[in-house]
């Protein structure tokens, strides 16, 4: 065991804990004799006795115990430093910035994560939830999850969700007090759950479609909201019409406490991608990312059919 005080210090140290030799040899896999070496060259540098040895014990001297209670919390938190340093070379380390919108959470990003993270545990994820256009370049981000429409050509795109509808639903209570509307003029006479965005703070103005017409409904209503959870919960108890992407509302829609009014008018958008910008440049976090969002958008598309 080559000398060293940073050396002899831990073996000081893993002795003064379990005041004993072998104990503390079979710790650190040394022979005992080696160990008392390390110590008692220890002792020699700093010119002080550590320990107190008989054939039956070790204690520590007032010097000795000075010495466990300063340096052996400094030494475990460089231990511990190292351990997550040299992690294996298989694993997966690092940190990936994303950007998705808020209607993806729920049905794309809150089932890749676990997954994820439980295959690559030293990968830390930064989720940042925004419904406005980012230039992830510019923003120093990784990877966005988007329409396909809103990326720009130049990015990989890997698709996770096949185009989808956005649809205005209501409770049956609802629909027993104010009425069905028929066409998307209907809008404008409901109380309808008003979306405000989250970039400009402006009421969104709910799109409709039919063939190659569209319709741009500014709709009014008793709540202005941007929590997507808020206007759910309002529209289940009839508070008023919900415009929402259709996944959102998968559940509710199934157990009937929502249905789809103006299916004729729902708008169709595109598919839902993840999108980074180059391969040259992905990382093994993300590329590791990637191949998890992979799998599970092909579990989707089976599940879909």
């Amino acid at each position: 065991m080559a000398f060293t005080p940073l050396n002899a210090l831990n073996a000081y140290l893993a002795v003064a804990r379990r005041r004993s030799f072998a104990a503390a040899a079979a710790e650190l896999g040394v022979s005992p004799s080696a160990l008392s070496q390390s110590v008692r060259q220890l002792e020699k540098r700093l010119g002080v006795s550590l320990l107190m040895r008989t054939s039956r014990s070790v204690s520590l001297t007032e010097e000795g115990q000075r010495l466990l209670e300063s340096a052996g919390p400094a030494v475990d938190q460089a231990l511990e430093s190292l351990k997550k340093v040299a992690v294996r070379t298989e694993d997966v380390t690092g940190r990936i910035r994303l950007t998705v919108p808020s209607f993806s959470v729920r049905h794309v990003v809150a089932p890749l994560l676990p997954r994820f993270l439980a295959r690559h545990p030293h990968v830390e994820v930064d989720v940042r939830v925004e419904n406005h256009f980012v230039d992830i370049v510019t923003e120093g981000l990784d990877a966005g999850i988007r329409f396909s429409d809103s990326i720009e050509r130049d990015m990989v795109q890997v698709r996770l969700l096949g185009p989808s509808r956005f649809v205005v639903v209501a409770a049956p209570a609802y629909l027993a007090r104010k009425g069905t509307p028929e066409k998307p003029e209907d809008l404008l006479t409901h109380d309808c759950l008003c979306i405000r965005s989250t970039s400009t703070g402006s009421r969104y103005v709910w799109e409709l479609e039919r063939g190659k017409r569209n319709w741009r409904i500014p709709v009014q209503g008793p709540v202005e909201t941007n929590d997507e959870v808020l206007m759910r919960v309002l529209a289940e108890e009839g508070v008023g019409l919900l415009y929402t992407f259709e996944p959102q509302v998968a559940a509710e829609l199934k157990r009937g406490s929502l249905r789809v009014v103006l299916e004729p008018y729902a708008a169709l958008v595109p598919g839902l991608y993840l999108y980074y910008p180059s391969r040259a440049q992905v990382s093994r976090a993300l590329k590791a990312f990637v191949g998890v969002a992979r799998e599970l958008a092909a579990e989707w598309k089976d599940q879909a059919r």
